[in-house]
């Protein structure tokens, strides 16, 4: 048996009656059998106190004895909490979805008087839900226990226990490839363990057997999980390390720590990351999303803006859970995108915004997983001096305005992309018309050509692009006075990324 370091947790504090336990899960039958088990074998050999389960839809069933249906007259709240109160045998109640009552005055003084009686008469409340803030009187009388997910021999072991039920049901033992058993372990990080079980099952039921061609169909589920709530989500469409042009700095950079990433040199430390900073259009967020590729990992993309909730508290959690699932499918490449605008303060936020920040900054610094973070920023003045400095980001990168051999690449490839080929007599003329174009300008301007050309009837040629690029105000020169000043402070702080 794997060692389960929540369920000794939650044993512990049952054994020392504790008043209340509390577990934020989405899997709420795991949350029920993890207390089941810990109630039913607590440490020290000493015998297990009762388990009841409570939701306001089935009442209290006990868990431990099967003593027939719930009890429905129990649905309500508040009468069942003096019932825990006048009972005089202590036990272990797991209630689900208790938080909308916390609102009720009663409601609260109820939980204070079960988790304020005596030890030898005190039961142990387990509130689990989604996410749980509890009224600020109760903070003292409750501990938090942090849900892990599965380890590898735990999903090992719920993988083979679900071949074994399919064999029982159908009476066939389904064919498992053993290397594609090894492959589905490994992908079902970061997922709970009843999820675990229902994509092992969906990885058997469609065939009766278990091979490598339902590992990518398990992965994208997965994902799609992990996406569920809006804040991380996984970016199918990494970017080859050939489309990264003039970034030869960051790419020589990203290369030579591939091998600490994709485990064919585990005795090196893991890189943590880098900060892009430069000029709109240029190729931070192109760099970030091509670490992936280069690292042989897959990329997450953490939507940082998106964290930000107005019930206090609320926002750092739902940072946190991303910032534990990254850590659990790690290795991975973790992209934030612009992340100055999504930690700016506000006086309308509450201070919501210094709060993630600070989860942030403490993740950054903590964490001992193989989590790559590459951010992007385009406004060096709105990010905290405690953000960019040495040991959240291992290096600092400024992405320029593409210099000539740099521009001759973009427009070649956005041009072969669209079916031309550019010439060096052609590419000459494009390139010096383009000069303080970004990389994304050069883009647009191909692709004005190509629509300038179908309107005419003709194919896309170099004269079409180049009076495209003549028609073109750049970045550079609608706003010169802060680009300027944006390139007058990376000269002496940052690296070059070209």
């Amino acid at each position: 048996m794997h060692p389960d370091p929540t369920r000794d947790d939650v044993a512990a504090l049952v054994a020392a009656r504790t008043p209340i336990v509390v577990l934020e899960t989405e899997d709420e039958a795991d949350a029920v059998e993890l207390v089941l088990r810990a109630a039913s074998r607590p440490p020290g050999g000493r015998a297990g106190r009762p388990v009841f389960r409570w939701s306001v839809t089935d009442g209290l069933r006990r868990m431990d004895v099967d003593l027939g249906g719930a009890q429905l007259h129990n649905t309500d709240a508040p009468a069942l909490l003096r019932s825990i109160v006048d009972g005089v045998a202590p036990a272990v109640y797991v209630l689900l979805d208790l938080h909308p009552w916390f609102d009720d005055p009663v409601v609260v003084r109820l939980l204070k008087d079960v988790a304020l009686r005596p030890m030898g008469l005190r039961s142990t409340l387990v509130l689990v839900s989604h996410a749980l803030t509890l009224p600020r009187e109760l903070e003292h009388l409750a501990v938090r226990v942090p849900v892990t997910f599965p380890t590898p021999g735990e999903r090992a072991v719920i993988v083979d226990r679900t071949v074994a039920a399919w064999a029982d049901v159908t009476g066939l033992m389904p064919h498992v490839d053993p290397h594609a058993r090894e492959l589905l372990v490994a992908r079902l990080a970061g997922l709970s363990r009843s999820d675990v079980a229902r994509l092992a099952h969906g990885a058997i039921v469609d065939d009766g057997a278990l091979t490598v061609r339902d590992v990518p169909a398990v992965e994208r589920a997965r994902f799609d999980a992990l996406a569920a709530d809006g804040v991380l989500s996984y970016e199918y469409a990494t970017v080859a390390p050939g489309d990264v042009v003039g970034l030869d700095r960051v790419v020589q950079w990203l290369l030579l720590r591939r091998p600490a990433m994709d485990g064919s040199a585990p005795h090196l430390d893991a890189p943590r990351g880098v900060l892009l900073l430069g000029v709109q259009g240029c190729g931070k967020s192109l760099a970030a999303r091509a670490a992936a590729a280069i690292l042989g990992v897959p990329l997450l993309r953490l939507d940082l803006a998106g964290v930000h909730d107005k019930y206090v508290g609320e926002s750092e959690r739902r940072l946190r859970d991303a910032l534990a699932t990254a850590d659990a499918l790690a290795p991975c490449v973790l992209w934030v995108d612009e992340i100055e605008k999504a930690i700016a303060s506000s006086e309308s936020d509450g201070g919501s915004a210094r709060r993630v920040l600070g989860t942030l900054l403490t993740w950054l610094a903590d964490r001992g997983s193989r989590v790559f973070v590459a951010a992007t920023a385009n406004d060096i003045s709105a990010l905290p001096p405690e953000l960019v400095r040495k040991g959240r980001f291992d290096e600092l990168f400024f992405v320029d305005l593409p210099d000539a051999d740099a521009r001759s690449g973009l427009l070649r490839l956005h041009a072969a992309r669209r079916g031309l080929t550019l010439e060096d007599a052609q590419t000459a003329p494009l390139v010096a018309a383009s000069d303080g174009f970004s990389g994304a300008e050069i883009e647009q301007a191909v692709v004005a050509g190509t629509y300038a050309a179908h309107a005419h009837g003709a194919e896309l040629d170099a004269p079409t692009v180049l009076r495209e690029l003549r028609a073109t105000r750049p970045l550079a020169v609608v706003m010169a006075e802060r680009v300027a000043a944006l390139r007058a402070w990376a000269a002496t702080r940052t690296v070059p990324a070209r």
